[in-house]
């Protein structure tokens, strides 16, 4: 491979965005990015929090992510990544409550989780997604890989690629999540 097949992928790859909503229906792309953008602009005006959730290189995207919507857009913002947190759990529940246990403890009514997972079946973000569910909370999801992960219709807004390997995945959600903060902070001037 070289750098411009390596870049055809990756075009390929975002011109092949699936976006559904909650019904499992197919959407535009624009209209869920609208959406998700709405979605964000009232949780800020009620003064409500946004939560990341990845493992890997997803976790270190959810904490870039969260840091420039906090700075960028003045929003409440929190990321899971304390390593005495994570190993607490871990240890004394199990690794699959790392995310579901402090969103029970934090996360309220109308909360968004944006949850970031390349494979889409990692036990422990399935796990926060149902309790952030639970919570009443918007569910915002980004996977890859086979069309049929767990994570893909799980949200309120999912937004999938098909990319097969996991640089490609995080690449295109890199650009998904930015994408979607610069709509925000462009519509609060």
């Amino acid at each position: 491979m070289n750098w411009l097949s390596n870049f055809e992928n990756l075009k390929s790859n975002l011109l092949s965005l699936s976006t559904r909503n909650n019904f499992e229906k197919e959407i535009e792309p624009d209209l869920a990015f609208m959406q998700w953008k709405d979605f964000t602009l009232k949780i800020r005006e009620a003064k409500r929090t946004v939560f990341f959730i990845g493992n890997g290189a997803s976790a270190s995207m959810a904490s870039h992510i969260s840091a420039d919507l906090a700075k960028n857009a003045q929003m409440k913002t929190e990321v899971f990544s304390d390593l005495s947190l994570i190993t607490a759990i871990a240890n004394d529940l199990s690794y699959e409550e790392v995310f579901a246990e402090p969103l029970r403890r934090r996360m309220t009514e109308n909360d968004m989780l944006v949850a970031i997972s390349s494979s889409g079946k990692s036990p422990n973000i399935l796990r926060g997604v149902r309790e952030a569910k639970r919570l009443d909370g918007v569910v915002i999801t980004l996977s890859a890989m086979k069309p049929n992960n767990g994570l893909r219709n799980q949200g309120s807004l999912n937004f999938y690629v098909p990319a097969m390997s996991y640089g490609m995945a995080e690449t295109c959600h890199a650009a998904i999540l930015h994408y979607w903060m610069d709509l925000v902070v462009a519509s609060i001037g």
